[in-house]
């Protein structure tokens, strides 16, 4: 690896943590703290992309992983720019200012840059193999992209079903049951976690490779306990109350799996 490749991720991350510092500001005019997470995502995008395009690495490699990490940030980036650009802030950072109150800027301050740092660490996922010179494809390769290519269309049958649900009034205060809300509370979570298992898959047997099976891990962890279903769930029950209890009770949190029978038989 030549020392170009090595201070690519380190120019990444004071580039991402210059913009997550001008979001940080424009958020205060705003007052919508949504767009650290166009941000993030586009930042993991971003440097994926110039990783793959910048290092010296097989270039098939780099290509298939840059068009991955491409296409993932794209199809997140613009459903979050659309739900930001056009709904209220979001429930999470609403929360922060009313608890934390005059402190809320300074935290929300450190949160962006928390949120630079977590785009830099998932990003290697594409530096490492975009580094690596063993040429040719794998079975894993197409494994992986097999892999994006289901997270993909599950994560947007999901968001569709949402949707669908979402526009008939007579759902309103009503929990979505149907299709893939069937089997899992959190299916659009779920499908954007498997997209992490892609890059792995690619990087088995690459230096470095066995080490970026953590980034499947710690979102997983990050959706399971932090940031992801707690807060997600804690509003759905103030929102809906017992009809959200009752899904809890019937319908698996992130995994997919059969409805529960009672659950069957109350919606047949």
């Amino acid at each position: 690896m030549s020392r170009f490749e090595a201070l690519l991720p380190i120019l990444g991350a004071l580039i991402v943590s210059v913009l997550m510092f001008s979001a940080w500001r424009r958020q205060l005019r705003t007052r919508n703290a949504g767009v650290v997470d166009v941000l993030w995502t586009f930042s993991i995008g971003a440097l994926g992309v110039g990783y793959a395009a910048l290092a010296d690495g097989w270039v098939g490699r780099r290509v298939l992983v840059g068009t991955i990490v491409a296409l993932w940030s794209l199809r997140l980036g613009l459903h979050l720019t659309a739900r930001v650009a056009g709904e209220p802030e979001d429930g999470r950072y609403a929360e922060i200012r009313a608890s934390k109150g005059a402190a809320a800027d300074r935290w929300l301050f450190w949160f962006f840059q928390a949120q630079a740092a977590l785009a830099v660490l998932l990003s290697l996922v594409v530096w490492v193999p975009a580094t690596a010179e063993l040429e040719g494809f794998r079975a894993t390769d197409f494994a992986a992209v097999l892999v994006f290519a289901v997270s993909v269309v599950g994560e947007t049958i999901a968001d569709r079903q949402l949707a669908a649900w979402r526009r008939d009034p007579a759902n309103r205060g009503r929990t979505c049951r149907r299709g893939l809300w069937a089997w899992s509370r959190h299916p659009n979570y779920f499908f954007e976690w498997l997209h992490w298992f892609a890059y792995p898959l690619i990087a088995v047997g690459l230096p470095g490779g066995t080490f970026l099976w953590l980034a499947p891990a710690l979102l997983l962890w990050l959706i399971l306990a932090v940031t992801g279903i707690p807060p997600t769930e804690a509003r759905a029950i103030a929102s809906r109350g017992d009809d959200y209890r009752d899904y809890q009770r019937t319908t698996n949190a992130f995994f997919p799996g059969p409805p529960k029978v009672h659950a069957v038989r109350q919606n047949s």
